[in-house]
C-alpha cells in the first residue's frame, strides 16, 4: 500500500500515518509467520537428507524399502501439513485485509460471525468473503465504521454562528452580541446591516 494512494483518497496525514503503520505492523506478523513456516520446512528437508543417507547405508533390500516407505509417509505428512499452514495464513491475511477494506473496527470479532470454515473452502473465495463480510455489516453494523455525516464531515463549521436566524440575533443580549462580533465578524456584521 503506499501513501500517495491514501493521500489521494483524500485522507489527513495522520490518517495516512495510522493506516501505514497498522499495515507495516500486518505485512512484519505475516512475515514472521513466513518465516517459521519456511525454518520449519527447512527442517523437513534436512530431515530428508538424514533419511536418505541412511537409506543409502543399508544392504538388505527390503528393510531398505522398508524404511524408504516409512520415510516417504512422513515427508508426505510433513509437506501436506506446511502446506496447509501456508494456505491457511494466505488465507487469513486476505480475511483480514477484506475486513479491513470493509471499514472492520475489530477483526476477530467480525470473524466470529463469519463461518470460516465454508469460506475456507469455498471456490471463489475472494467473492464468497465479500458478500459474507456485506451480510455480517448488514446484521452487525455496529462493528463496521459509520457513514453518518457527523464521522464524515464535509466541510468547517465556524463556529455556533452560522445557524443565527435574524429573529435570534434581535433577541439576542449585549454579552452573546459581543461573543459573535469576536468569534465571527463577517456573520455580526451581516447581521447587524439587516437589524
Amino acid at each position: 500500500m503506499k501513501r500517495k494512494f491514501l493521500e489521494d483518497m483524500g485522507l489527513t496525514k495522520e490518517q495516512v500515518d495510522s493506516i501505514m503503520a497498522e499495515n507495516g505492523n500486518d505485512i512484519e506478523a505475516a512475515k514472521g509467520d513466513l518465516e517459521q513456516v519456511k525454518t520449519e520446512l527447512e527442517q523437513t528437508k534436512t530431515q530428508l537428507q538424514e533419511a536418505n543417507t541412511t537409506i543409502d547405508g543399508f544392504k538388505d533390500y527390503d528393510q531398505v524399502k522398508k524404511q524408504v516407505e516409512k520415510y516417504k509417509t512422513k515427508y508426505e505428512q510433513s509437506k501436506a501439513e506446511y502446506e496447509t499452514k501456508i494456505a491457511d495464513m494466505q488465507f487469513g491475511t486476505s480475511l483480514e485485509a477484506a475486513i479491513t477494506a470493509a471499514g472492520g473496527r475489530n477483526a476477530k470479532a467480525v470473524k466470529a460471525l463469519l463461518d470460516v470454515e465454508a469460506l475456507k473452502v469455498s471456490k471463489d473465495q475472494t467473492a464468497d468473503i465479500k458478500a459474507a463480510i456485506e451480510a455480517c455489516q448488514k446484521d452487525n453494523s455496529y462493528l463496521f465504521g459509520a457513514n453518518e455525516p457527523i464521522n464524515n464531515p464535509v466541510g468547517p463549521t465556524n463556529g455556533p454562528a452560522i445557524g443565527i436566524t435574524k429573529e435570534q440575533f434581535k433577541t439576542m443580549g449585549y454579552k452573546e452580541r459581543l461573543e459573535l462580533k469576536q468569534s465571527n465578524p463577517e456573520k455580526y456584521a451581516e447581521m447587524k446591516g439587516d437589524n
